[in-house]
């Protein structure tokens, strides 16, 4: 079993919105992230989908975009981004997706011997002064989530399986310095983080390591539209 990942696909069947106003890396993206995914995925593999998903304001009508990859190859595993306001409780989603489709809140999956959690996180400040009160509160409610997702995962690891987080902000700013994130992370021993949230501005390197984790940035547009193999 290989594992795989890709975020921010921003799908939007019933709630058009052309992606490729951003740049000539989103013509035809969706596209190309489907046949680099169907050259790459076995059916026992994972695919991981760190937020950001489709443009739908209502469950109902993300049922079209999700359509467009139930019958790709692998298992998939989603978890939400900042822009998926169609996600609504968790029971209601998963309700609505499809058999080969997993969905993550405060919980984790095992899948052989890899545990997967994640939550959605929020933005880490380079200073560790907060723009707002309400956006420290929202730093904090992703804090405990990240610690039940991460609780829930070592539940899980009964002989040593290996922990892959997936976060859709990055979990450290970008001079790629301890956070309150990375130190839940640590903490937890998991083997790498999958996160996506970042466009536009090309890196030298969308993989690094901190704290012998694996950090994986995975934005779409980021990796040239190519899905990410994970290294388990």
């Amino acid at each position: 079993m290989k594992v795989f990942a890709i975020s921010d696909l921003h799908l939007s069947i019933n709630n058009p919105k052309p992606m490729n106003i951003f740049g000539p890396t989103w013509e035809g993206y969706e596209e190309k992230i489907f046949e680099d995914w169907r050259a790459k995925v076995k059916e026992e593999d994972l695919v991981l989908l760190a937020g950001d998903f489709s443009w739908a304001m209502k469950l109902g009508e993300a049922k079209a975009d999700f359509d467009l990859i139930k019958d790709l190859p692998g298992k998939k595993i989603i978890i939400r981004g900042n822009h998926d306001f169609w996600w609504s409780s968790i029971s209601a989603v998963r309700a609505m997706l499809p058999k080969n489709i997993f969905a993550i809140q405060n919980d984790a999956i095992k899948f052989e011997d890899v545990i997967i959690c994640g939550t959605r996180g929020w933005t880490v400040s380079e200073n560790g002064e907060f723009a707002s009160e309400e956006d420290e509160k929202i730093f904090k409610r992703e804090l405990i989530r990240l610690e039940l997702t991460l609780a829930s995962a070592k539940k899980l690891q009964t002989n040593n399986e290996k922990i892959i987080c997936m976060m859709h902000y990055p979990p450290c700013n970008f001079k790629k310095e301890e956070s309150e994130f990375t130190k839940l992370l640590k903490e937890a021993q998991v083997d790498s983080v999958v996160f996506g949230h970042i466009h536009g501005v090309k890196r030298k390197k969308n993989q690094f390591k901190l704290d012998g984790i694996n950090f994986y940035l995975t934005s779409c547009d980021m990796v040239d539209n190519q899905l990410v193999k994970i290294d388990v």
